[in-house]
């Protein structure tokens, strides 16, 4: 009996610091920003992409659990690597699931005294496939595709791979399937539609099979919280609710990217209002003067 006692008081404290351990990890990978990070617009997006495909998946499957089931679906899409990728100037992407081995440095060859200097020097672009994540919401009865969820990505808002996702993107509308779209980067094309769109970085566009060709517009400020949105299903099933805060908070807590990107920069192209930085800027300072927990 004194064994059993001192067993569980044991166990007691092991769960206690456990549980201890989970706040304090909770606490201290935060983002400074309300909402969508911009710093994640650059060269750890292609991480951040498949990380939040992953939570986006991993939220949704207890809702919609049991007669629906979420899954990721990878693809791989064409990118000129070596051009400017949305604005940002030529560096490597860093990908999840891919190793990319940086060439040796070569010196340059002596030059001849009385050899022509070039006129300029230009960047050739070459093509890469780059990984892209989205999430499949599919009756489990028939493995009927209900709903794609896409998180697009630089390779989607830019050619080559523009000309491809709109491809895709129309032979889904003549489907009866629904489509989400996430649109988390301020740079590159939007998705075509007619009309205007309103003035904001962000935006989510649903497209419902029953009401097409009207796509639903949730525009998405900078310092706003990003919104809870509606995931359809088949009729008569309701929608389910997908917190986007909520997935990136978790690919926050998940990888603990404030300690991967460069705060003390400016944030990734293209360039914010004046308005904007400054507040970028008291985010960061508040963030850094905030005593870590």
């Amino acid at each position: 009996m004194h064994n059993s006692a001192a067993n569980k008081k044991g166990l007691e404290r092991t769960t206690l610091r456990l549980y201890g351990w989970l706040l304090d990890y909770n606490r201290c990978m935060p983002s400074p920003f309300p909402g969508m990070d911009p710093y994640l617009e650059g060269e750890m997006w292609q991480e951040f992409h498949e990380t939040l495909a992953g939570e986006i998946r991993a939220q949704l499957l207890p809702k919609l659990a049991p007669k629906y089931v979420a899954l990721l679906a990878k693809r791989y899409v064409i990118q000129h690597v070596s051009a400017p990728l949305m604005g940002v100037a030529t560096q490597r992407a860093i990908y999840p699931d891919v190793h990319v081995a940086q060439p040796p440095r070569v010196s340059e060859p002596a030059v001849a005294y009385d050899a022509l200097a070039p006129t300029a020097e230009l960047i050739s672009p070459i093509e890469e496939q780059v990984p892209v994540t989205s999430v499949e919401v599919r009756d489990v009865a028939n493995r009927t595709l209900v709903t794609v969820i896409e998180i697009l990505s630089p390779a989607n808002k830019q050619d080559p791979g523009a000309a491809e996702y709109h491809q895709r993107r129309m032979e889904l509308l003549k489907t009866r399937t629904h489509l989400l779209e996430i649109d988390l980067l301020r740079g590159g094309r939007r998705i075509t539609l007619v009309g205007e769109l309103p003035a904001a970085p962000y935006f989510v566009f649903l497209s419902r099979w029953q009401r097409r060709p009207v796509t639903e517009v949730y525009a998405i400020q900078l310092r706003e919280r990003l919104p809870r949105v509606p995931v359809p299903l088949l009729p008569p099933d309701p929608d389910v609710v997908l917190d986007l805060q909520a997935a990136v908070d978790a690919c926050f807590r998940l990888v603990g990217y404030e300690r991967l990107l460069s705060y003390d920069q400016p944030p990734p192209p293209p360039e914010l209002s004046l308005d904007d930085l400054a507040w970028v800027k008291e985010r960061l300072r508040h963030a850094t003067a905030q005593p870590v927990a």
